[in-house]
């Protein structure tokens, strides 16, 4: 078994307090010069990108426009010992446009992403096509903090923040499925101390919704999270802390250390902004801590979850049962660039549900070996995944509820 990532943070309730202090404290500092963003990010506008479309407007605004698409194939075995195809997948993962610009001042900034096929409008299992996946607009107080308010992903674990265009597999964990705070609407603020010396620390807070991506009006049950994250030995070469795989080679080792904490309050969903309706609402809390190390074509990233409720399962009037997915996660994966263009990677990941919903949910573990050719960095990208998953400690092949996967894919973008 693969130790967890919890000797680095103990979970301590920071809810709504500091949350709000740390809103309020930073907006009484002094306005400075606007920052211009460049590194790819899923928490900020891009500004200056150095491929994609940009139309500008003297100082009156701008607008830099890309897109991406994800073709997939893959396979899932009926089980361990049955290699026959029990399910086959065949289609485009992602197709997602974004746009970055400025409005009349570039400190009033904007994002916005959106996504075209079936999974990004979460078709998959809804009825209802949600094609906004971004949409926020920001002001740059000065170069170290700014404020955001709309829709975007919670300063939550790295693998979730870091976009699905900079991972080195084709597919995020399943610790990362069952524990992501994903995305949702509010107000976000971000804060970086001034340097002292070499390291960097980072504060990042959220008030939301609780109810996920687009939301109906809901009730007075809002979202309350709060980030920190120290990088020790400095920033990482183009932004690498939210980008998988050394690409860069960094020539001295880079570690970033973060720790989340979110207080969703009477949550309507499995797993706080995601998941199955409950039957009645729950106060839910999820604790979160995390690392990338990066050092000569090296990279490490590893993740610990966890989530609790009181009463995690609920009932409706006919007795039917439907669970808060409380309990644990861990996700580590190791790789190493073996050419200039090559990548092996490893992964393993697991979820472990609490006592009270045995009954309802499974342990379930997975390895992955993965390959990636990069043609042009993390936007131009062919990828191969092989892994095995199995339930409730049982990997032997002969468990019918094993089985083996693959994928193959292809990332293309600008």
């Amino acid at each position: 078994m693969i130790p967890s990532l919890r000797l680095f943070f103990h979970p301590k309730a920071m809810k709504r307090i500091l949350l709000f202090q740390l809103m309020m404290g930073c907006m009484c500092l002094t306005f400075s010069q606007s920052v211009l963003a460049q590194n790819e990010s899923d928490e900020r506008s891009l500004l200056q990108v150095q491929k994609g479309i940009s139309f500008t407007k003297d100082s009156l605004y701008s607008l830099n426009l890309r897109f991406r698409l994800q073709n997939r194939i893959g396979f899932r075995t009926e089980s361990g010992e049955d290699l026959s195809f029990e399910q086959m997948d065949f289609r485009v993962r992602r197709l997602r446009v974004r746009l970055d610009g400025f409005v009349f001042n570039p400190r009033i900034q904007y994002y916005i992403q959106l996504g075209f096929s079936k999974s990004d409008m979460d078709l998959d299992g809804g009825e209802v096509a949600q094609p906004i996946r971004d949409a926020i607009l920001y002001y740059h107080f000065t170069p170290n903090f700014y404020l955001g308010m709309g829709q975007a992903k919670l300063p939550g674990n790295r693998e979730r923040v870091i976009s699905s265009g900079n991972l080195q597999f084709a597919e995020r964990s399943i610790a990362n499925s069952f524990f992501t705070l994903d995305r949702d609407f509010g107000v976000f603020a971000y804060y970086t101390l001034p340097t002292q010396g070499k390291a960097v620390t980072q504060f990042k807070g959220a008030i939301t919704a609780g109810e996920g991506r687009n939301p109906s009006v809901g009730d007075r049950g809002l979202s309350y999270t709060g980030r920190m994250e120290v990088l020790p030995f400095g920033k990482f070469t183009n932004g690498g802390d939210y980008s998988e795989g050394d690409l860069e080679l960094e020539a001295r080792p880079k570690l970033s250390l973060g720790a989340s904490y979110n207080f969703n309050e009477s949550a309507a969903r499995a797993r706080g902004q995601l998941g199955s309706d409950l039957y009645q609402k729950r106060d839910q809390r999820v604790f979160i801590a995390d690392m990338m190390l990066k050092y000569r074509g090296w990279a490490l990233l590893g993740e610990y979850f966890s989530r609790n409720a009181s009463n995690p399962i609920t009932y409706s009037p006919l007795g039917f049962r439907q669970s808060v997915w409380v309990g644990t996660g861990q996700n580590l994966q190791v790789s190493k660039l073996i050419s200039k263009q090559g990548e092996l990677a490893i992964r393993y990941a697991q979820v472990t549900p609490k006592q009270a919903i045995r009954n309802l949910e499974a342990q379930r573990e997975e390895s992955t070996l993965g390959y990636t050719h990069y043609v042009g960095g993390h936007r131009v990208k062919l990828q191969g995944n092989l892994g095995y998953s199995w339930a409730n400690n049982q990997p032997l092949l002969t468990q019918t509820a094993n089985y083996w996967f693959g994928l193959f894919q292809v990332e293309f973008g600008i």
